[in-house]
């Protein structure tokens, strides 16, 4: 049994009107910052795109405590979206997991003050064997600025912490860019929806991507025009999806028989009656190309539980209401 809520008192809400005041100050101090980005932006952007875009291996994400949370999450979402990405510790690259670099590789290295000392072997190690440095910076003359190939530079913002030293604006402003570069990547090599849900198969964004393909019957049930009526309950019974096509010759849809039909002309004559006194003409159907959400809603829109699939005339699959919320489409 809980108890009931008591009152708030005026010295709750006067706590909840700093606690606000505190929170909203925060956000409009980093809302600053990404404006100060985006005021920022300068060529080196085009050419971290160049140099991105031109790697045959992996792009290594590396920075040390937070900028290291944000790059971990950069190296994630280049990864998800087309491009090979890995995060490298720059501390255990001094331990031996320099050797995760390679030749063909680049390196996108965040550091606000560009003096990091953790960087320092992972720096020298991409100068003495020609990889690529990227740095992320808001210093352009600090030892990681100096040493990079190109300089994203970040600029002078203040952090929205208290007393201005936690790493807040700043981490907020390097997850932006990191975002910015990862979409313009995207959009040079012309990443699709298809290619976005190869990387997500499992996830809510691939199952919103799947295709009637990925979940249709290959083996979809079928009697010829001419058959009785006897043989089309064989098949509705045999394939069990509450229908069967009907096709003609060359195997090109003429019409459906569903379990609807069969109640609508029940009568003593029907098994003995021809498959197209029955049939509904051009029922509806899909293409295997077609998203399985849309085939969903098209199911829920018409009130049916099966939909016939076909490349141009000809059924190659049929797709059943329970496979598609069983495979979590909505």
């Amino acid at each position: 049994m809980s108890l009931p809520a008591s009152k708030p008192t005026a010295r709750d809400e006067a706590r909840f009107t700093v606690d606000l005041a505190v929170a909203r100050k925060a956000i409009a101090t980093e809302r600053a910052g990404l404006a100060a980005l985006e005021d920022a932006l300068d060529a080196g952007l085009t050419q971290a795109l160049d140099l991105i875009a031109a790697i045959k291996g992996r792009l290594i994400v590396s920075g040390m405590g937070k900028s290291g949370h944000i790059a971990r999450k950069m190296a994630a979402t280049f990864a998800s979206t087309g491009t090979p990405a890995q995060f490298v510790h720059p501390a255990e690259a001094s331990h031996g997991d320099l050797g995760m670099i390679r030749a063909g590789d680049a390196v996108l290295a965040l550091s606000n003050s560009g003096e990091t000392a953790e960087m320092t072997d992972l720096v020298a190690y991409t100068r003495r064997f020609r990889i690529p440095l990227i740095a992320m910076t808001a210093r352009a003359d600090s030892a990681l600025g100096a040493a990079a190939d190109v300089v994203l530079k970040l600029p002078q913002a203040e952090e929205a912490c208290a007393v201005g030293l936690a790493p807040t604006t700043s981490t907020t402003i390097m997850l932006a860019l990191g975002d910015a570069l990862a979409v313009a990547t995207m959009a040079r090599r012309g990443f699709t929806a298809d290619a976005f849900r190869d990387f997500h198969p499992r996830g809510s964004l691939g199952k919103r991507l799947a295709k009637v393909a990925d979940v249709m019957h290959v083996d979809p049930p079928v009697v010829a025009a001419g058959a009785k009526m006897a043989q089309a309950v064989l098949e509705i019974t045999a394939k069990r999806f509450g229908c069967t096509a009907v096709v003609d010759d060359a195997g090109d849809l003429l019409g459906i028989v569903t379990d609807g039909d069969l109640r609508r002309h029940m009568d003593g004559d029907l098994l003995a009656r021809p498959v197209e006194a029955v049939m509904t003409k051009d029922p509806l159907r899909v293409a295997p190309g077609t998203l399985a959400v849309e085939a969903l809603a098209t199911m829920n829109a018409r009130q049916i539980t099966a939909l016939l699939v076909c490349e141009g005339a000809k059924p190659v699959g049929i797709v059943h209401i329970h496979d598609l919320l069983r495979e979590g489409v909505a």
